[in-house]
């Protein structure tokens, strides 16, 4: 699908603006300059010199940084100079002060690499232990063909607690898509519960149903190991399917998450819809509603797709949100296999959203050959 013109011009402000603040260190030292030259002596355009290597500090590298300072004070004293006025007070107070200036930018520059540098390998240790928990199935399960992919909302993004499985079982195969209430480690931990329950339950469980519960429980015992708020307000969305063995249908048991599509081999696309909502995982005190897997033909050459809610709450530049199923419409028959829409819908919705995704996005995809 082509780029929309709200994408293009979206991105093409960020780059400009980009563009913009990288040059800004050189253009207030040209500033500085210009208006040391054609104003009298009296007059310093030291605060535009050193602004320069300020700005440059979180911007540039060290080296950057210093050549930067250097280049402040080399234009300061060149227009000094010229104006025969190098070594009255004035002058020497003004190089003294942007070396000082540069000097500090210099120390702020280090801190800054040094804190960057912890944050990276913070958020190294978290996709590490998110990959750990969410390891990318097997291509094919159980006759069905799988791709999943996770991704993270943006560059320096906190980890989220979007979660897939896939699991074979005696009673087909099962699958689970999901969204944990938060982020942070917090958010990684309650996925690895999650996942281990739910690994167990599809194996044990003769029902989808009592999969759900299973996994109710799994939270509930979670939350009581859990301090503050965390252990009061924590929830998570899931959407549990099952593919029976050798049988043509599917079966969804949703529980407050977005609903799954189902893509036919002639392009049509289907919102598999719960008719009867049910709350989220660990809402339970709020009311009890009886799982009841609901079930969909599933025929040869469909495709079954779960996601999470950065899917659907992707923004373009006007305030409108990504819709999967309008946007999959009539294209669906085109994706041979389930990585390849995967991809698609990857780039298309970092596309709408001109790079930056407001929510992490998990996408799991099932076709059946």
């Amino acid at each position: 699908m082509e780029e929309g013109p709200y994408a293009r011009a979206g991105g093409r402000r960020i780059s400009y603006a980009r563009r913009f603040v990288l040059l800004l260190p050189a253009l207030l030292i040209a500033l500085g300059g210009v208006y040391d030259y054609v104003t009298p002596a009296d007059f310093t355009g030291a605060p535009l010199f050193t602004a320069a290597p300020l700005i440059a500090a979180p911007l540039y590298s060290r080296r950057d940084t210093v050549l930067t300072g250097i280049a402040a004070l080399a234009v300061a004293l060149g227009v000094r100079i010229h104006l025969g006025v190098a070594f009255d007070a004035t002058t020497i107070t003004e190089l003294v002060t942007i070396a000082t200036v540069s000097g500090l930018a210099v120390l702020i520059n280090l801190l800054v690499r040094r804190t960057g540098e912890r944050l990276a390998s913070a958020r190294e240790i978290a996709e590490a232990a998110q990959r750990a928990v969410l390891p990318a199935p097997p291509e094919r399960i159980g006759g069905f063909q799988i791709a999943a992919r996770y991704e993270a909302a943006q560059e320096g993004a906190s980890i989220g607690g979007d979660l897939y499985a896939v699991q074979d079982s005696p009673h087909g195969v099962r699958l689970v898509v999901g969204d944990v209430r938060g982020k942070g480690m917090g958010a990684v931990a309650v996925v690895a519960v999650l996942i281990g329950a739910f690994r167990e339950a599809a194996e044990q469980e003769a029902t989808l149903e009592a999969v759900a519960q299973r996994l109710e429980r799994a939270l509930a015992r979670e939350r009581t190991r859990r301090d503050g708020t965390e252990s009061y307000e924590g929830f998570t969305t899931v959407v549990l399917a099952e593919l029976p063995h050798g049988n043509g249908v599917v079966r969804i048991v949703n529980r407050g998450h977005p609903p799954p599509l189902l893509l036919y081999a002639d392009g049509t696309v289907t919102s598999l819809l719960a008719t009867e909502p049910a709350l989220p995982l660990g809402m339970g005190e709020l009311g009890a509603w009886p799982d009841r897997a609901e079930e969909a033909g599933f025929p040869s050459g469909a495709t079954l797709l779960l996601y999470t809610d950065g899917l659907t709450e992707a923004r373009d530049d006007s305030g409108r949100f990504y819709d999967p199923e309008v946007r999959l419409a009539g294209r669906a028959g085109v994706f041979p296999e389930p990585a390849a829409l995967i991809d698609e819908l990857e780039a298309e919705v970092r596309r709408h959203s001109g790079g930056g995704m407001a929510d992490d996005l998990a996408l799991l995809a099932v076709r059946r050959p």
